[in-house]
């Protein structure tokens, strides 16, 4: 009788932002299938510039019960990325239970719409508070950590198509997401000698709330008298993307991230992960 294969993560511990619902439940549930015993937090509660709900704590708390019934161990917490020192007590409190912490996840995100000229404020500082300083912050709560410990680690950071080209009605997004590439490239410099690596991941639209809403599908079928449907909002989706495909999956998204967390990518640190459909490439023409 053939023996288990072995898990790729196992005995690793992962923090994981925005691990409610969409990428980051679906990042929590494979990683923990191969191994890895799961932090995970959200901001359960609205974000004033965002036109659609936030991850709540009844989902964040499904989260947790999907990771435990894969037989992993879970910290479940609420904390919103813009501050420091929720994200340092969901670390104290995962090293407290869980004791390390290997893998860094920061994908947390927010999205509005306007063209740059309209764009609010609130829209602006809210946007780089969450998709930027936010993943500042997670990295900056759980660095000295792994530093201190000295047994390497992987951060992973979610970037987006919007990382590589721009986009109408999207300036703040844009520039956060930009912003990640050059933060992803210092860390991946200063952090290389202690064998720990930080990769950015860019993926076309996924298929979550993020972009299953009422203010994404007017953006994308303009001047309709009711709410496109998901059908229609899907061609022009499709039309951004070289694959015919209108958007990938959260567990395409996975996929990648389970290897830049594993031992598989030990050597790749700085690099640019797209799991875009070709939707980068086909801007470009």
């Amino acid at each position: 009788m053939e023996g288990r294969r072995p898990l790729l993560l196992e005995g690793r511990v992962a923090l994981i932002t925005g691990a409610a619902r969409g990428q980051g439940r679906s990042h929590a549930l494979t990683l923990a299938r191969e191994g890895a015993d799961i932090i995970a937090c959200d901001i359960c509660e609205p974000i004033s510039s965002a036109p659609y709900p936030m991850g709540s704590r009844e989902e964040l708390e499904q989260t947790a019960r999907m990771v435990a019934e894969l037989g992993r161990r879970v910290v479940a917490q609420k904390a919103d990325v813009r501050s420091l020192e929720q994200l340092r007590a969901v670390v104290e409190r995962g090293l407290s239970e869980l004791g390390r912490i290997d893998v860094v996840c920061a994908n947390a995100g927010v999205i509005s719409y306007a063209p740059s000229w309209q764009i609010t404020e609130e829209q602006w500082r809210e946007t780089l508070e969450v998709n930027l300083t936010g993943v500042w912050h997670t990295c900056r709560a759980v660095i000295p950590h792994m530093m201190e410990r000295g047994e390497g680690g992987s951060i992973i950071l979610t970037g987006s198509t919007a990382a590589i080209v721009g986009f109408e009605n999207l300036a703040h997004y844009v520039s956060a997401k930009h912003g990640l590439v050059g933060l992803m490239k210092t860390l991946a410099n200063e952090l290389a000698p202690h064998r720990i690596r930080v990769n950015i991941v860019h993926p076309t639209s996924v298929d979550t709330a993020m972009i299953h809403n009422e203010a994404t599908y007017r953006l994308f079928v303009p001047g309709a008298d009711r709410t496109p449907t998901r059908e229609e909002a899907a061609r022009t989706f499709r039309s951004l993307n070289a694959l015919p495909v209108p958007w990938v999956e959260p567990e395409d998204v996975s996929d990648a991230v389970l290897w830049l967390a594993s031992d598989h990518s030990r050597y790749v640190t700085g690099q640019q992960l797209r799991v875009d459909a070709g939707a980068a490439e086909k801007a470009r023409r």
